[in-house]
């Protein structure tokens, strides 16, 4: 008999909105394929840990994204309800979704990613401290909070007249304000699922950069499975995106986030440890493209649960 699995969505973050997208693809998967799976929504003033005990489930799918569902906490209360949890561990969840302590990570182990820099997250709120602490740093740059995913908060600056309306954006979200050096070139995203590649995607939005519109609300973005890159400097792209997800010790499915310069350097952006899984999301387009439909990988997920 199948476990009854609760799939676990909504959650209290800036990306409430993709999780409820997320977790309805989701449970419709399971439910299709003959599971006892349960929808939760994590909904502001409800309770999780009753939710999650009133409903009977002995494993959660996690499909929250952002703060408190993928930055450890719901890893950490699932491991005190004695719930296996889909998605990485705890100290894995939070070191990925701190942005800072993952370029630390990257840097110690030798994996390339772009040059940056802090501004601290009470520092005026109009951003008027930008300018002077960031008058030698080159442009165009990348602004964005340190602790939000799905692109929340992130501007690329081209101009020194934005830095200050930038980082003001950055400081409504959590965590210190991020500035890195923009790497100009292609994106790539590498889909990991138990410590294997699964493969790539090359995006090509028509936006200056796969931001939040690109990803969930424009129809113009272009998808290349596999990327357009040669051989080798596409070898070199998964080889360190599973190098990232190994470094933060991640288990499971994640999704690391490159950038590829002209000349063939590969530097890794973050990597995101409960990525998307809505209609334009891009895990099930690199599974889809691997063999794997997407209701064989919200089960491969299923399986690849733990108890933290």
């Amino acid at each position: 008999m199948k476990q009854r699995v609760a799939v676990v969505m909504g959650g209290l973050s800036a990306e409430r909105e993709v999780s409820l997208n997320t977790g309805a693809g989701v449970h419709k998967a399971l439910v299709g394929n003959g599971w006892d799976a349960i929808a939760i929504d994590w909904a502001p003033g409800t309770s999780l840990p009753q939710m999650l005990e009133q409903s009977g489930a002995q494993v959660v799918w996690n499909a929250l994204h952002g703060t408190y569902g993928e930055d450890g906490a719901v890893q950490g209360m699932c491991a005190c309800l004695g719930l296996a949890c889909t998605g990485s561990g705890v100290l894995a969840s939070a070191l990925a979704m701190d942005k800072i302590m993952s370029k630390r990570i990257f840097e110690s182990n030798g994996i390339s990613t772009p040059r940056w820099t802090t501004l601290p997250h009470d520092g005026p709120a109009d951003g008027s401290d930008a300018l002077a602490t960031l008058s030698d740093w080159p442009l165009p740059c990348v602004v964005k909070p340190a602790f939000e995913g799905s692109s929340v908060g992130v501007s690329v600056v081209e101009a020194a007249a934005e830095l200050a309306p930038a980082v003001a954006a950055a400081r409504k979200f959590h965590g210190p304000v991020i500035i890195e050096d923009y790497i100009a070139g292609t994106e790539v995203f590498v889909g990991i699922l138990n410590d294997r590649v699964l493969g790539s995607v090359e995006v090509r939005p028509a936006t200056k950069f796969y931001d939040y519109e690109a990803k969930y609300k424009r129809t113009d973005t272009k998808y290349l499975l596999p990327p357009e890159l040669p051989a080798d400097v596409l070898a070199r792209t998964e080889a360190l995106g599973l190098a990232s997800y190994r470094a933060l010790g991640c288990s499971g499915h994640a999704r690391p986030d490159l950038r590829i310069t002209p000349d063939g350097q590969v530097f890794v952006l973050e990597v995101n440890t409960l990525p998307g899984m809505t209609a334009t999301s891009l895990l099930p387009k690199i599974a889809k493209q691997a063999g794997m439909d997407y209701a064989t990988l919200c089960e491969e997920i299923l399986a690849s649960a733990t108890r933290a």
